[in-house]
């Protein structure tokens, strides 16, 4: 397993420098930090490209080798901001754009279609849920049906800096958040909290284990989708001392 760092908390304890856009601000109330999401940072996020980690129990992550769509990282960036110098600071600040884009983008449910970016890229040690093991093949063309489901898990996703990948992804030991059991939160988030027996300990049948399970790994795709057709346009977005969730400044 790689190493991970929680980029939402470790920048706020002063651990990585906050990239360009994202500032501490001091009030009388509460100190806040806050991120600019700016029109080029969400056509960066449009053109991101979603894999799967098959590390514990898997998680959406962005591609390693290729972000933005090519294996030209820097080139991708460039092309968007017309920046040819700042193209490190712009790709970390992606992680911060990428959580501010969960939490507070909407998007309908429905069928959607999406050229599949993975389709055209090297198999590497990150993987693709549509992709068949044996041949090695996945999809050019992804139809696929987002629900309400999705919809309600997809801000709950626990995101992190991936220092070893140097993308952002998410936690595949608690990818929403707080149990390793992931099956239960799930559960808890989409309003269906499982019975418990005497000792406390939630009960989920072998159905509901699957069900969760599979709905898990659909994460990768409805994530695709959700960063391609979400609706939020730019603007300013606060995380008040003491949280990790953003909210618009």
């Amino acid at each position: 397993m790689h190493p991970r760092g929680r980029w939402a908390t470790e920048r706020r304890d002063g651990g990585f420098n906050r990239p360009a856009g994202r500032e501490r601000q001091t009030g009388d109330m509460s100190e806040t930090d806050t991120f600019d999401l700016t029109l080029e940072r969400i056509a960066l996020i449009r053109r991101m490209v979603v894999a799967w980690n098959g590390a514990e129990a898997g998680a959406p992550m962005i591609h390693p080798d290729a972000p933005y769509g090519s294996t030209d990282r820097d080139g991708d960036i460039f092309n968007v901001t017309g920046d040819d110098e700042g193209a490190d600071e712009e790709h970390r600040a992606m992680g911060d754009a990428l959580c501010v884009f969960l939490q507070n983008a909407v998007l309908k449910p429905g069928r959607y279609q999406y050229h599949n970016p993975l389709a055209k890229l090297d198999t590497s040690d990150v993987f693709d849920v549509f992709r068949d093991e044996a041949t090695g093949e996945t999809p050019e063309h992804i139809t696929f049906e987002v629900t309400d489901e999705h919809l309600r898990l997809l801000p709950r996703l626990s995101l992190e800096w991936d220092d070893a990948y140097d993308v952002p992804g998410v936690d595949p030991k608690r990818p929403y958040g707080h149990m390793t059991w992931f099956t239960v939160e799930m559960a808890v988030h989409l309003g269906e909290p499982p019975e418990k027996d005497a000792d406390g300990r939630a009960i989920l049948t072998d159905e509901q284990e699957n069900r969760l399970e599979r709905l898990h790994r659909e994460m990768q795709p409805a994530m695709q989708i959700f960063l391609r057709y979400g609706d939020l346009g730019p603007g300013l977005f606060r995380q008040p001392e003491g949280t990790i969730g953003w909210e618009p400044a």
